[in-house]
């Protein structure tokens, strides 16, 4: 069976409602990096920030399974995944800014958003950081027989952490709801996966675990929601872990600021070839499931959000000296 001919069967089994959802998704993630990249460029964002444009599928189609009974973990690359997971759109950009009204309050900055009430734990400036909180959730989800699953997104460079390995070697031991999520885009910061990752592909270790190993096109939504609604009902089955690799390609440097003198052409590549959001309207248009007017008025919606969010970030009041120790420590 042809990879088109493999996609338009996945295509065919969502709704069109579900179709435009995952490409609003897709399309908030890649207007809000764009424009992130744009803002940063004049100095008015404080700290690092690390883009997630070209890696949207991947964040899109795993978190188009999860519900509110389920979790996540990320990375320093987080902006995706908050997206994905639902977090508001105009409190990230008020916290990337630094600003009171922002999703953290302006304390925790592009790469700290949270936003526990979407079950989205935090991305997390600790490389290896997540998995094991995505263990903890995980073993709460089977304690209270709930259903949940715990997903934790990492990267290359990650997936050589003991944090990770650990975690992944826990997760099978304690038969975890938990799903690992290696979204491999070839370079731990400026250092290629094929030089640091002793095998070809992170998911040949699922197997040393104990567990199934997938590996999936990241430029094809349609692969990666088939992969990830398996790894998925496994979990809620009570059939334990999954460690899936996502392979695609960033489109910004590992920071912005990055020469990227490691990279040649792969970029205007993917841009030009793979792009995941050209690739999923040419499947949903050519099957007929969706309009490229329908298309349209989510790019125009979304674009819209963005420069309300931009705006009120910008407008919104910075944290004051009263904010310094809100939210640090839990009274019980």
């Amino acid at each position: 069976m042809s990879s088109t001919v493999a996609t338009d069967q996945s295509a065919a089994q969502l709704t069109p409602g579900r179709l435009l959802e995952a490409y609003r998704v897709m399309r908030t993630i890649r207007e809000f990096e764009e424009r992130v990249h744009e803002e940063f460029a004049t100095g008015d964002i404080p700290g690092f920030v690390h883009l997630y444009a070209g890696e949207e599928a991947s964040a899109a189609a795993i978190c188009s399974h999860l519900d509110d009974r389920d979790a996540i973990a990320s990375t320093h690359r987080g902006h995706g995944h908050c997206i994905a997971k639902g977090v508001d759109v105009v409190a990230m950009m008020a916290e990337i800014y630094g600003k009171s009204t922002g999703s953290c309050r302006g304390k925790g900055g592009s790469m700290h958003i949270a936003d526990l009430s979407k079950g989205m734990l935090g991305a997390n400036g600790i490389v290896g950081g997540g998995p094991p909180l995505i263990c903890g959730r995980a073993l709460a989800s089977k304690f209270k027989g709930d259903g949940g699953v715990a997903v934790a997104f990492f990267g290359d460079g990650a997936s050589n952490q003991g944090t990770t390995l650990e975690s992944l070697n826990l997760a099978t031991v304690w038969n975890l709801p938990a799903i690992f999520v290696a979204e491999n885009n070839g370079y731990a910061e400026a250092t290629s996966a094929s030089w640091s990752v002793a095998t070809d592909d992170i998911a040949d270790r699922a197997a040393a675990f104990g567990m199934p190993g997938v590996i999936v096109d990241g430029f094809d939504f349609f692969a990666v929601h088939e992969v990830a609604g398996e790894a998925v009902a496994r979990a809620r089955a009570g059939a334990g872990p999954t460690l899936i690799e996502v392979k695609f390609t960033r489109y910004f440097g590992h920071f912005e600021g990055d020469q990227q003198l490691y990279r040649g052409t792969e970029v205007a590549d993917a841009r030009r070839d793979l792009d995941c959001l050209l690739k999923f309207r040419d499947t949903v248009t050519r099957s007929g499931q969706l309009t490229p007017e329908q298309l349209a008025a989510v790019d125009q919606e979304v674009a819209t959000l963005i420069e309300e969010a931009v705006t009120a970030a910008k407008a919104a009041p910075a944290p004051g000296e009263a904010d310094l120790t809100t939210d640090v420590y839990v009274s019980y």
